[in-house]
């Protein structure tokens, strides 16, 4: 049988903008600019960053991923949200109903969100092709394992299928730190 290896994105805090919010933070009119792609095609880091700002904290610098999407998403780590004051829910990419607020400071204004802050739930990007040859349907619930000095199983994986993805697991720098992993590292999907 056929091992089921998944490459490892850890992901630091980040935010998504919408083009509104960009425009409020870097001026009218202004686009977002590619300081370099990430693995699922056609997303990149941005050259710019916001200052984004707690009850309790600040992070002065926070990468933008773009493109600019339709609404705004912060996504950071327990440890990030307890060192600025929020109390994010765990939730899936694009879930912010309800969720915690912030405010963003760029260099030409600020805007504060009153919800888009989550703590991002682990997940696999699926290619369509991955996903039909390992049996994996779209929003399943995984297991994966990771080896090493610190060797863990993750639980309450949810698998995203989608013919626009690339093949790639996402967790936090909490979850990297404990298990021990980092960018290109590798787990393996477990029944």
């Amino acid at each position: 049988m056929e091992q089921k290896l998944v490459p490892i994105g850890v992901s630091a805090r980040h935010i998504h903008l919408s083009q509104e919010h960009v425009e409020i933070l870097f001026g009218e009119g202004y686009t977002l600019t590619e300081m370099k792609p990430l693995s699922q095609p056609g997303q990149y880091a941005a050259n710019e960053t916001v200052e984004v700002i707690g009850s309790k904290g600040t992070f002065p610098k926070v990468r933008i991923l773009g493109p600019a999407r339709s609404h705004t998403q912060l996504e950071v780590s327990r440890t990030d949200a307890f060192s600025i004051g929020v109390n994010p829910p765990l939730r899936e990419s694009g879930n912010i109903a309800g969720s915690a607020g912030v405010t963003l400071k760029g260099p030409k204004g600020e805007v504060t969100i009153e919800e888009g802050v989550i703590v991002a739930a682990r997940h696999i990007h699926f290619h369509t092709s991955d996903a039909e040859r390992w049996g994996i349907q779209d929003k399943q619930l995984l297991r994966v394992r990771f080896g090493g000095d610190r060797g863990v199983v993750f639980e309450q994986v949810i698998a995203r299928v989608s013919p626009d993805f690339a093949l790639d697991m996402h967790i936090d720098t909490d979850e990297a730190n404990a298990a021990g992993v980092s960018n290109g590292s590798t787990g393996e999907i477990i029944e």
